[in-house]
């Protein structure tokens, strides 16, 4: 049996590596910026993809081809040629698929009338295949590379690739001595816009309420998109690095595929299978942070007592909790926290989790199909609030609330849904940021909690730092 070749390499943080890999096309970052318990403790970097595989609409591409097709099938069927037995040590990352799940691959799962505008024509899916990993584990302070030799199969020629290709990464590795500094560049608040005015956001509130009242949902995820021209002199790994400063979060993340960059700060996981084992950690009900810790205690004890909040996050767990009992064992599905607290940086959230035990039959492409995108970013019904969300949202979302990751050779995965985050290409920076909207919901109120969830990447772009 062939395990990946290992090399341990002195411990740094991953943004010290990554300003030495991102000049390499498919570069991946999956960052622990911020250690809460359960999640955060690894970080990835994923370099120098065999292959790539992308997607919009039916239209796939991979290794120069274009084809019609369903990017969940090639999806899976390109990870089944590729299979691998991981070192049994805790790093859950040794080599695979990672990348990101755009929210508009719903088409191939739903038929749903997509109305909005898709301006800026964001790839539905991109991820790459990777023989080369750097593990970073921050508890203990240790790092590796990995490489698992593919995408050559016999045994001998793949082990001397896999060992040629670590010592290659060894070897870029001693190029670097410190950090590059980081852009004091700033651009003005007023040079970002928005999709909606504060009045069509409020009015899309109302709209949401009548529908409630009409019986069609319970729920349903609003957003609001905000973009800017990205000034030259902030480049876009600098554009990570001070999102770090301003939000640092379990799920961060750095890609870069093709012209487009994904920069995400994300509090959220949305799928972690491990060895058969499903957890899901939605998220719903936020306060904003405050200086002053009396007030900030506050706020925290306001969300925890508050009655809207709570059904919203009860609402999606038993969204999740159906979803997974689609493709988890019988009785497995459970949900060992409901509503905890959790504090980040700029915001207090409620979160839960959703555990279950998927079925033998099934892998991690069909528990993605099972759940995706996820209910904490759509509403209830899901479908239903989808509909509703084609209808009121005046731009496709891209990767705004689809999910990034990695989905490794060895069948386990890890996805975080894609919230706080910043999509660019041809110099255009966008993020977004949305509320759910319940019958009791006060519009202004929805449209202030917006501008709360957006306010770490607003500042991340409008405020000048000195590195």
């Amino acid at each position: 049996m062939f395990y990946p070749v290992r090399y341990e390499i002195p411990y740094q943080n991953p943004i010290f590596f990554l300003s030495l890999t991102a000049k390499y096309p498919g570069t991946v970052l999956l960052d622990s910026t911020s250690v809460i318990p359960h999640c955060g403790r690894y970080s990835f970097i994923a370099i120098d993809p065999f292959q790539i595989l992308s997607s919009k609409g039916d239209q796939i591409e991979l290794k120069g081809k274009k084809w019609i097709g369903d990017p969940f099938q090639v999806l899976q069927q390109e990870l089944s040629k590729f299979p691998l037995s991981c070192h049994e040590m805790e790093i859950p990352f040794q080599g695979g698929a990672a990348g990101y799940f755009g929210y508009d691959l719903y088409q191939h799962l739903e038929k749903i009338d997509a109305k909005q505008h898709d301006d800026m024509q964001f790839p539905d899916m991109v991820v790459g295949f990777y023989d080369l990993v750097v593990a970073f584990d921050h508890i203990k302070k240790q790092a590796w590379i990995f490489s698992s030799g593919f995408p050559l199969t016999e045994e001998i020629a793949r082990k001397k690739h896999a060992e040629e290709r670590c010592q290659w990464l060894v070897s870029e590795f001693t190029k670097m001595t410190a950090l590059p500094a980081l852009s004091m560049s700033a651009i003005k608040n007023e040079m970002i816009e928005s999709n909606f005015t504060r009045e069509k956001y409020i009015e899309a509130v109302e709209t949401v309420k009548e529908y409630i009242l009409a019986g069609d949902i319970f729920e349903a995820n609003i957003s609001q998109r905000f973009s800017a021209l990205l000034p030259s002199s902030i480049s876009t790994l600098d554009l990570y690095r001070r999102l770090c400063m301003f939000n640092p979060a379990p799920f961060s993340a750095y890609l870069v595929f093709d012209g487009v960059t994904v920069i995400s700060a994300s509090p959220e996981r949305f799928l972690k299978l491990t060895n058969g084992r499903v957890e899901t950690r939605p998220i719903k009900g936020t306060r904003r942070r405050d200086k002053n810790a009396i007030e900030d205690s506050r706020l925290a004890q306001e969300l925890l007592a508050s009655e809207k909040d709570y059904a919203e996050n009860i609402m999606i767990v038993d969204l999740l909790r159906n979803d997974l009992s689609r493709v988890c064992r019988d009785f497995s599905v459970k949900v060992p926290e409901l509503c905890s607290l959790e504090s980040y940086a700029t915001v207090h959230h409620l979160v839960s989790v959703v555990i279950g035990e998927l079925r033998e039959s099934f892998n991690a492409i069909d528990l993605l199909r099972a759940t995706f995108p996820g209910g904490s970013v759509t509403g209830a019904p899901k479908i239903r609030a989808m509909e509703i969300i084609a209808e009121i949202e005046p731009t496709q979302r891209g990767p705004y609330c689809g999910s990034v990751g990695y989905i490794g050779f060895n069948g386990d995965m890890d996805l975080s849904i894609t919230i706080r985050t910043f999509c660019v290409k041809n110099q255009t920076v966008i993020f977004q940021a949305g509320g759910a909207i319940v019958v009791d919901s006060n519009p202004l109120n929805e449209y202030e909690e917006t501008l709360t969830k957006a306010n770490a990447l607003r500042r991340t772009l409008c405020e000048s730092i000195v590195d």
